[in-house]
């Protein structure tokens, strides 16, 4: 035996110097490099180039995602992209084929109705006003995505383009579920990409658990942990964002029913996901049941670091002891009101740090010396440099989850959406300190700035939040390829979808079998009674008529 495993082992040594080139005297390959081969070889799960049909949400969603198409087509895979012709972030890449289609609006029409929402953000409003115009806001965004979905979902030229590519999975973001519609229709395993969805439909759409009584719901700032009020709050507060949900998302049940020819509801649609890899981890979130499909790859967008380009080395340096403050309010936020713009420049110009500002807008006139406007700038490469004192965010989990992987604490000025949720969640962990951005003042700005950079707490808290998120198994883009590729090398995941989902709501909730049982005892104790009256009849009723009866014979 040990003969002939000298012999396999110089068989392989021989193969490697041939494929090598080199000369077989001037190349040795040791037993334990062998072996470290064979190892890897066996434990790295192995899946051949596959084809991945990759269908985007707008906007800052997108810059993450693809994160992963790129690592995706690095492994072999390739990678197409589904785009409407009219969009603002998605982009002809080297690392993915980019398909577009047309879409019945225009690019000027797109961008007002998109961008043109986040720039009236910082106006000011009564509540009324910002509810009705978000509302009429989100209706004519999503009419317009609609209205795109419509668009290619009935081309059947470039539906049975699709078909017949023989795509392995479908990567989308169930946010804009044109994606997990098409993928339900060409019968294709599915992987979605996200946040969260609105009015708990991720929870729906897994059957998983969802209780109001400790998981806080989007916009309610709850926490976990929460008094009576919250809880009624947490309850209430789902009701009418479930209704704007209803008239958003009913319409892709609608035309999924129409292709498919037979009557199925937009969780049905969402149901169809293999996988759901969701941009969070519990360092951020609150603890909640989880299901099995269920993956967590918060901070997928902290992977790529790149060395700084000259320009902003440059900055950093000049910025001596003080370091610098890295300032964005996101992708979508390119205006700010004149008024509000100088409060903030004010602001800025009482701290001695160095501020790099992305900033779009008209040059406020009185800006400081110390403070930098650009157009673009490396966020995540900016946060991770040690001169990087704090970091002005509005709160998207882009930016939060950068702040957290680089330990860098926090100023917050949340605009919409999940923002303020997250905010909250970092204040309540010492790690950032939160401002209203409509009603905050200079000196608000400028003490918020002092605290988090002077206050050890702050560095000392957020330091605790990276490394406990830091201290994980494998990375978050490497998980997110991995189920990717698992779902394409077992063609789904069958297995880890859950029974619930083909149980109707009253068999969910036990209530037939609740039915049932109380239908037992109530006959039961029916049973009990009538044979306990039976009997009292029998032992006592005749000897009562007996007594009446010679009680009226001796009157």
């Amino acid at each position: 035996m040990k003969k002939l495993i000298q012999e396999s082992q110089q068989g392989v040594e021989g193969r490697l110097l041939q494929a090598s080139g080199e000369m077989a005297t001037g190349l040795q390959v040791t037993t334990q490099g062998l072996a470290g081969l064979l190892l890897l070889l066996c434990v790295v799960p192995w899946t051949e180039g596959g084809k991945v049909l990759v269908m985007p949400m707008e906007g800052s969603h997108w810059l993450s995602m693809q994160d992963l198409v790129r690592e995706l087509h690095a492994r072999g895979h390739q990678t197409v992209v589904l785009a409407p012709e009219v969009n603002v972030f998605v982009k002809e890449q080297k690392f993915f084929t980019l398909k577009t289609y047309a879409v019945p609006y225009t690019r000027k029409e797109y961008k007002d109705h998109l961008l043109g929402h986040f720039d009236k953000i910082l106006e000011a409003q009564t509540f009324v006003e910002t509810f009705f115009k978000g509302k009429e806001a989100f209706k004519k965004v999503t009419a317009l995505y609609m209205s795109s979905c419509v668009g290619i979902l009935h081309n059947k030229n470039f539906i049975s383009h699709l078909n017949s590519s023989s795509f392995d999975v479908v990567l989308t973001d169930s946010v804009y579920p044109c994606g997990a519609v098409l993928a339900k229709y060409l019968n294709i395993p599915a992987v979605f990409f996200l946040r969260f969805m609105p009015c708990d439909l991720d929870f729906e759409g897994t059957q998983c658990p969802n209780p109001s009584s400790y998981i806080p719901r989007i916009l309610t700032q709850n926490s976990d942990r929460m008094t009576f009020l919250q809880r009624v709050k947490n309850m209430l507060y789902l009701l009418p964002i479930k209704l704007m949900c209803h008239f958003a998302y009913t319409p892709y049940a609608s035309i999924a029913s129409e292709l498919l020819q037979k009557e199925i509801s937009f969780v049905d649609v969402l149901s169809h996901a293999s996988v759901w890899m969701f941009r969070g981890d519990f360092v951020l979130d609150y603890p909640r049941p989880i299901m099995p499909n269920m993956v967590f790859i918060g901070g997928i967008n902290c992977v790529h670091r790149k060395p700084l380009s000259q320009e902003f080395e440059a900055y950093v340096n000049a910025s001596g002891e003080h370091g610098i403050v890295v300032f964005s309010l996101g992708s979508m936020v390119s205006e700010i009101p004149e008024k509000k713009a100088m409060e903030i420049a004010d602001a800025l110009g009482k701290i001695p740090q160095t501020v790099l500002w992305r900033y779009t807008g008209s040059r406020p006139s009185n800006l400081a010396k110390n403070t930098i406007l650009v157009k673009w700038l490396p966020q995540n490469d900016l946060l991770g440099h040690p001169k990087t004192r704090a970091f002005i965010t509005h709160s998207g989990s882009h930016g939060i989850y950068e702040g957290i992987c680089n330990g860098v604490p926090m100023v917050m000025m949340p605009l919409f959406g999940d923002q303020m949720d997250n905010a909250k969640r970092m204040e309540t962990r010492g790690a950032g300190v939160t401002l209203n951005v409509l009603e905050m003042t200079s000196d608000d700005l400028a003490n918020a700035l002092k605290a988090v950079i002077y206050d050890k707490s702050y560095k000392e808290n957020i330091m605790r939040l990276s490394s406990l998120h830091k201290d994980r198994p494998i990375e978050p883009l490497d998980l997110a390829v991995f189920w990717v590729e698992y779902v394409m090398r077992h063609k789904g995941a069958p297995h880890l979808r859950p029974a619930a989902h083909d149980l109707t709501w009253y068999q969910y909730h036990s209530l037939d079998v609740i039915g049932f049982l109380l239908a037992i005892v109530l006959t039961v104790a029916f049973i009990i009674f009538k044979s306990c009256a039976y009997v009292f009849r029998k032992c006592f009723g005749k000897k009562g008529r007996v007594k009446k009866a010679h009680k009226s014979k001796t009157h």
